[in-house]
């Protein structure tokens, strides 16, 4: 049985930078038996081969993981914020042997913001769902975050979860009908119009691209400090404090197979460039994926790494156009045609790697699309979700890389996303289409008619601002039902 080497484990521990990280300790078979975090990777775990303290200071528990440890590996993080927040995340993935704290699964808080709906609503959760929500997140402190939440409210005017706003007869807001409409600070009566400026607002301050706020509040910290108003002083402190650490940017390890940090992300694609017989690393790549619930609300997804690293500016989103019903290879065919022949209008050069969400089918759909555009195709695999089995364009028998590869979690951790994605514009369609269907309800309405309005209204939210005379004016709609549809738009 072979034993570590204590010189190459000091030697290793020598090298390590006195940063705030994570730190992976494995056995004899490269199993990860513990996970910890650190402030000072350097100092936490050399503390783990100091012999004159380690068996005096650790629980005998401890005592005997170290005994199992063959060697370890590090991942560098920015803060302790984002330490925890990884730590948490490489637990639930490996679930390690020594490991307890996160065992009941337990999750950091996101905040959740319903921006589908009409008078949006700030949540704390811990899942993050598919969605039409946008979510904020994951926050490493707790109190901090439920201190923000308050804060905003105060500041910006939100509704937080226990707010049940009313609608006025004159299609206007009422935020609360009880005290909090008077210690919150900002007029309770306004539209949708107005509140949505707020949630706006609020938003940008949650996404750390305003900091108007903070500095206000230190010029009212320092003011009050002069004055000696120091209860004052204190509070302003630690409301300052409690948004700084809210705001402080951290990463999110959520969805990911593997923590792809530069190195790592860097021999993930040069194991791609060798397994995949690809010319260069493939530092872009674009993934492809269908979503529709039984043959309806078809739409597809495209998503782009660049350098391992998703581009999220660089996604998008598709409706499906030439046909309707379920077919995934002629949508497929569709989107990635679109695509393609866009960039080439455009003069922009090609991913280095196309990933299809799918089989041999799938891929062969991708391939005639660039046939029919008369483009060379870029290299394009096809990832089976299965036997998570690769494919290929020409005469290459399929290939399973090791369940380990790093290569092989690049592309899952790409086509994850790209599901996530499809998954999220379908929800989002669904509830849009959920919502126009409240015409159904209305009778003396028949289909025409109803496509009449959507088309002219675009939505049933513009459709109940309008009068009964802007209602009149749709083809159809005569002055009687108007009135009657004006009334029953109110009443939703």
């Amino acid at each position: 049985m072979p034993t570590p080497d204590s010189n190459n484990l000091k030697e290793k521990v020598r090298r390590l930078p006195h940063d705030p990280g994570v730190y992976l300790m494995k056995d004899r078979l490269g199993r990860i038996i513990y996970v910890g975090k650190a402030k000072d990777l350097k100092k936490r775990v050399s503390s783990y081969f100091q012999p004159s303290r380690r068996f005096a200071a650790q629980q005998p528990k401890v005592a005997a993981m170290v005994d199992l440890i063959y060697s370890f590996e590090t991942i560098d993080v920015k803060s302790e914020a984002e330490a925890l927040l990884l730590e948490g995340k490489l637990i639930k993935q490996w679930k390690p042997k020594y490991n307890t704290d996160f065992t009941d699964d337990k999750r950091f808080l996101l905040v959740r913001v319903d921006l589908q709906n009409e008078m949006p609503r700030f949540r704390l959760t811990r899942f993050r769902k598919e969605d039409a929500s946008t979510y904020y997140g994951p926050f490493a402190h707790s109190g901090f975050l439920r201190k923000t939440l308050a804060q905003l409210r105060l500041r910006f005017g939100i509704l937080l979860g226990d707010a049940s706003p009313i609608r006025q007869a004159d299609g206007s807001w009422m935020l609360y009908d009880d005290v909090r409409s008077e210690i919150y600070g900002h007029p309770n009566h306004l539209s949708g119009e107005e509140y949505r400026s707020r949630v706006e607002n609020a938003c940008i301050f949650l996404e750390g691209k305003s900091r108007d706020w903070l500095v206000e509040l230190k010029a009212d910290m320092m003011a009050a400090s002069e004055k000696k108003h120091y209860e004052k002083a204190a509070l302003l402190r630690n409301i300052v404090f409690a948004l700084e650490k809210t705001i402080l940017k951290t990463r999110k390890f959520e969805r990911d197979h593997g923590v792809f940090n530069g190195e790592k992300a860097r021999d993930a694609l040069r194991e791609l460039q060798e397994k995949l017989n690809l010319p260069a690393p493939p530092r872009v790549m674009e993934c492809f994926d269908i979503s529709h619930i039984s043959g309806t609300f078809v739409v597809a997804s495209m998503v782009q790494f660049s350098e391992g690293r998703p581009d999220r500016q660089k996604y998008r989103h598709y409706k499906i156009k030439s046909f309707i019903g379920n077919d995934d290879y002629r949508a497929m065919e569709e989107v990635v045609g679109r695509r393609y022949r866009r960039l080439d209008k455009e003069g922009k050069p090609l991913p280095d790697l196309v990933v299809i969400d799918g089989g041999r089918g799938q891929l062969t759909s991708a391939l005639k699309a660039f046939l029919a555009l008369g483009m060379e195709p870029p290299p394009m695999v096809g990832l089976a979700k299965k036997l998570e089995t690769l494919v290929f364009c020409d005469e290459r028998e399929p290939l399973n890389l090791p369940e380990r590869s790093e290569g092989l979690k690049m592309l899952q951790r790409l086509r994850d996303e790209a599901h996530r994605f499809a998954n999220t514009f379908n929800a989002q369609l669904r509830s849009r289409r959920m919502k126009e269907t409240v015409l159904d309800d209305f009778p003396g309405l028949g289909p025409v008619r109803r496509k009449a309005l959507l088309d002219h209204f675009k939505s049933i939210s513009h459709m109940k601002k309008a009068t009964p005379e802007e209602l009149r004016a749709v083809k159809g709609v005569g002055d009687k039902n108007s009135r009657r549809l004006h009334t029953f738009l109110q009443n939703l």
